[in-house]
Order: C-alpha cells, then structure tokens, then sequence
C-alpha cells in the first residue's frame, strides 16, 4: 500500500511539473514572437526551469531561432555560399543586360588637353574614334558568336558540323581582319591621342573587304537553316536561354550574324563623316575621297553578288507541274526586281517573283517538310507583259462568304497584268496590302519592261511619306521587315527605278490607255 501511495504521488508531482513547463514555455514563445501583445498571465523566472529547459528542448521555438539567423546572415554576410545560393533563388531578380560604354573622344582627354583642339577638329577625331570603337565592337561580336553560340552547339550536339558551318560561314577569318585595321589607327595615333591622316591606311586596308562576297550571298540560305533549326526543342531553348543571359543584349543570334553586313554599309557613312570635318586644305582629303570611291565599289560588288545568290535561291525553290510549264528564260534571270505575298481577285493568297526577264505567280507549299512555290499558270515573259494601274473602288474583289451576296467588295491598291501573246491569254488582277507596296510593284514592273524595250528608265514616282516605310528610306533595305522591297542584295535593286508615266506621255495615250492615278 505504501508503495503504491509513493508511486502515485511521484506521478502527480511529474505531470505537475510538466504541464507547469509547458505553461511556461508557451508564455514565453509568445512573448518573443510577439512582444507587443500585452498579457496578464504571470510567468515563472526562467532561472527556476533553466534545468528542465535543457532537458526538454522546445523544437518549435529552436527552428524560429534558427529561421530568424539565417535570414539576418543572408541579409548581413554575403560570404556564407550555401546560404546565399538559397537566397539567390528567391530574392534576386533577373541579371542585368551587358551594356556597351559610348565613351567619346573628347571625354578621354582632359580639361587643358580639349581647350588646346579647335572645334572641327575634335569633331573630326570624334569621327575617327567611332571608326576605331566599331572596330573593337565588331571583333568582339565576332569572338561572341564563335565562343557562345558555336562551340557549345556544336559540343553538346545540338547541330551538325556541317549546319553550323553553313549557318556562321567563315566568321573567324574576317577576325584578322579588321584586327588589322585597328592595329593601324592605334599605330598612327600621336601621344595627343589624335590621328593626323587616315586616308591611306584605309585606301589599303578596304580591298581585304571583298572576303566578304561569300557570307553575304550565303546570307539567304542560312537564315533559312537557322529557322529550319529553331523547330527543335533543343535548338530553340538554347537559342532561348542565351537571348535571356547578358552577353547577349537582348540580341538573337542572327542579328549577331547579321552585324557584319550592318558594318559594311557603315563604312562609307564613317568615311563621309571624317571627310565631313577634315579641312579643304588637309593632306587626307583627296585619301578619303578615293576611300570613299573604293568601298562604293566593293559594296556595289558584294550587292550584285548577293543578288544573283539569292534569285538562284528563289529559282530553285520553284515547283513546275510539268517541263512545259517551265520557261528557258527561267535560266537567263540573274535579278529579283521584287517578290511577296499578293491576292488575287478571287481573295486567294500567291507569292509572286519578278525577274528581270519573268513574272513568275506561285502558292506556297510543302514537300517533304521543305517549304517551296508551286508555280501558278504559265510565266510571263516581262517582254510580253501588260501593265494596268487600277483606280480604288474600280474593282470588286471576292473572295469572302458576304462577297458571295454582295458581288464582292470595292479594293483599294490594285493592279492589272496580262500577257499581249495570244497564245498564254493569261490577265491577272492583284491586290496589295497597302499604297506603298503597290507603287514597290509599279515601279519594279516598269523598270523590268522599260530594260525588255530598251527604253530608258523614267524618274521614280515618290510614294507619300506617311506610308513610307521605315526599312526602305534607309539606303540598303531589310528583306526580313518588307518582302516587297527590293533586299539589299543586288545592284539593280539599287539602282532608280522607273517611275509612272511623264505628264506629257498621259497627254498622248490618255485616249488609248486608263489614266494612271497619283499615288
């Protein structure tokens, strides 16, 4: 009986005790996390649990302690790597874009050095160092593309050896190159930071510059890879997550590709703004006019070759229905006027080419996951070809189910070509997109028929400002922004084209043909 007594007040006093720690604890807890709550409860000291405190450890409040250090040395102590790896994956925001310093000339020297330059002839040593500066950008774009792009494609087996030489060409070789010219400049450059004369260094640097006649007319075909490629899943997250790194300035790879054609037609500009603000009475005048001279030439090469590079592209992508249907002066075209997307008056969608000696209708289609035109009717021969300018509202398109009922709309922007050989008995009544695509058109066709007759080139009908696009006012336009543009491939792309018919040739043949309106 004794025993049993002993044994059951020992358990009271243990369950006592413990439900009186736990009290306590929760007392505290609560006051740590939240001081500011006022409370009427009366706690122990801890002096008198600190023992039983050791031996009964409050888990909840030991993993808030925790919790608490951790965030004060992720905020305190950036060295702790496990630690701020963690953090990194929730607070930081995304990496900063790589941006290029625009450090100028004038701010390389300082306040006695710039008070000692006239003002022309700082401009001038600004023009200069733009030229320098491009250079050292483009050597690195170029040394970009090949480390981040290239190699590890190429490493990890995301493209073929083959493919990706198709698609970067022989970038590395023109990295000498222009290694060279900088090379030059630095060599030229007085203690003052100036450069006295670059005309000559120039005059024998440019011929190096026709190593670029291959990567230019490869250009077409290798974009055409490239978005082949991004079909892939792990081509396109590649591509993806280096768009999202900061080496790339917010750039894809094909504008790294394309930044050395953008840097060809930056040379005569360059050139012009040096000559711009060189004295009448300089050394260097007559070396940068004949620079000047030299890269017109070379880049009037390089169009003309890419010209005939991208109009046997097009050729051979051409799909004829049988032998007859292809024309032998299908082989004789060296020139693509002009192509894109037209409608014809029954709404329906076709690619139309115009060579220098064919008007070719074609459908997009695919074969074998190979996209090609399909050739629509016969093709023209632009000796053949009629010309008519349609006036807005003239003619009625169809094409749409209220068209069905309503005998078609009236359409703006078209344009009628027939061929004048009994034989083909082909008219043929588009419409374009807009007033500024349809005088692209008029223009093009006019210029193929006036070289076909032997007649020369009437001056270019200007098309109004407001539907100018941005792309052809440059001086070599983008294919990629308007495909009825004229691309910046061959020379006669380039060159004026004919324009709408003088005032006086209206007079003589308004009896005979419709009269053409003004755009």
């Amino acid at each position: 009986l004794c025993f049993s007594t002993v044994a059951s007040l020992f358990s009271q006093f243990v369950l006592y005790t413990i439900s009186t720690l736990f009290a306590t604890l929760y007392d505290i807890n609560k006051e740590i996390c939240d001081p500011q709550e006022p409370t009427n409860k009366r706690v122990r000291p801890l002096a008198k649990v600190s023992s039983l405190v050791n031996l009964i450890s409050p888990s909840k409040n030991v993993r808030r302690f925790g919790q608490t250090i951790q965030s004060m040395s992720l905020r305190g102590d950036s060295k702790s790597p496990g630690l701020s790896l963690k953090a990194g994956s929730k607070a930081s925001g995304p990496t900063p874009t790589k941006r290029r310093s625009s450090v100028l000339w004038s701010e390389t020297l300082d306040v006695h050095q710039k008070s000692s330059f006239s003002t022309k002839e700082i401009k001038r040593q600004e023009a200069i160092f733009e030229l320098y500066r491009g250079e050292q950008d483009l050597i690195e774009d170029l040394q970009l593309a090949r480390k981040a792009y290239h190699d590890p494609m190429l490493k990890l087996l995301i493209m073929t050896e083959e493919e990706l030489a198709h698609i970067f060409g022989d970038l590395d070789a023109y990295i000498p190159l222009h290694q060279e010219l900088l090379m030059k400049l630095t060599e030229e450059t007085g203690p003052d930071g100036t450069v006295d004369q670059i005309g000559q260094i120039v005059i024998d640097w440019l011929p190096g510059l026709k190593a670029y006649k291959n990567y230019c007319s490869n250009q077409l075909a290798a974009k055409a890879l490239l978005d082949q490629k991004k079909q892939d899943k792990r081509v396109q997250d590649f591509l993806q997550r280096c768009l999202e790194s900061p080496f790339s300035r917010k750039l894809d790879l094909w504008s790294f590709l394309d930044i050395p054609r953008s840097r060809l037609v930056k040379y005569p500009l360059l050139l012009r703004e040096i000559l711009k603000h060189t004295p009448p009475d300089h050394p260097d005048v007559a070396s940068l006019d004949r620079a000047i001279t030299i890269i017109q030439e070379i880049l009037s090469d390089i169009n003309m070759r890419k010209g005939e590079s991208e109009c046997q592209y097009y050729i051979d992508k051409l799909e004829f229905l049988d032998e007859k249907q292809r024309d032998p002066l299908i082989d004789d075209c060296k020139v693509l006027l002009c192509h894109g997307e037209l409608r014809n008056k029954s709404g329906s969608r076709l690619h139309v080419f115009l060579f220098s000696e064919l008007l070719v209708l074609t459908r997009p289609v695919t074969r074998n996951d190979r996209s090609c035109f399909q050739v629509y009717r016969q093709p023209i021969p632009v000796r053949d070809l009629a010309l008519e300018d349609l006036q807005d509202g003239e003619i009625r398109m169809g094409g749409s189910f209220r068209g069905a009922f309503t005998n078609g709309e009236k359409a703006k922007n078209v344009f009628r070509v027939s061929s004048l050989d009994p034989s083909h008995g082909q008219s043929h009544t588009l419409h374009v997109s807009n007033v500024y695509h349809k005088q692209q058109w008029l223009n093009g066709l006019r210029t193929a028929m006036a070289q076909q007759h032997g007649a020369p080139a009437q001056p270019r009908e200007s098309v109004p400002e407001k539907h100018r696009s941005p792309s052809i006012s440059a001086a070599i336009c983008d294919a990629e922004t308007d495909e009825n543009c004229p691309p910046p491939s061959a020379g006669p792309k380039l060159r004026p084209q004919t324009l709408s018919k003088t005032r006086l040739d209206q007079k003589l043949q308004g009896s005979l043909r419709r009269k053409e309106t003004g755009v």
